[in-house]
């Protein structure tokens, strides 16, 4: 478990199902998940049960909960892991509109970058996110991420293109 005075990320849970149902299921959740299906909880469950760890799965999804309600607030996803290569890529969502803007997605990150490059030895991480996201834009900026280039019309949303920044951050800089 990864911890700091305001959030621990942890491994999921089978109580955590339900969590996991509603923000999965969300459509606002969609255009950033580029998820087009609802999951069951059926489908969700034996997702919990059968996560290994990165590496087998090459991914590895950790709850954020904030430490003074042990209260889940999000998720955050590590990707598409490759140890040959030395990168993953990542995403974290803070479901709550409420729970935004109020540094969650920092301390997030101040967790999950020393994870990353000390603790799994990767050289780079890397995320895509939409153009219009602003926030979470200036979120990763602010903690070295770089952007690298630019996906043009990169997903479509309720038929309309969305343009999608790729942003990466190398160990050490």
């Amino acid at each position: 478990m990864l911890e700091n005075d305001q959030i621990r990320l942890r491994a999921l849970e089978p109580s955590d199902v339900d969590k996991l149902y509603s923000w999965e299921n969300n459509p606002n959740n969609w255009k950033v998940s580029h998820t087009i299906t609802p999951f069951s909880k059926h489908v969700l469950s034996e997702y919990i049960q059968h996560a290994g760890d990165i590496y087998s799965d090459k991914q590895l999804r950790l709850l954020i909960e904030r430490c003074d309600t042990s209260t889940p607030i999000g998720a955050v996803d590590l990707f598409d892991c490759d140890f040959k290569n030395k990168r993953v890529g990542v995403g974290i969502l803070v479901a709550g509109a409420s729970d935004r803007n109020l540094g969650y997605g920092s301390n997030t990150l101040e967790l999950l970058i020393p994870y990353c490059f000390e603790m799994l030895g990767l050289h780079q991480m890397y995320c895509n996110i939409l153009a219009e996201n602003v926030n979470s834009l200036i979120l990763f900026e602010k903690f070295g991420f770089v952007k690298v280039g630019l996906k043009r019309e990169w997903t479509v949303h309720n038929g309309v293109y969305h343009d999608e920044w790729l942003l990466q951050k190398i160990a050490g800089q």
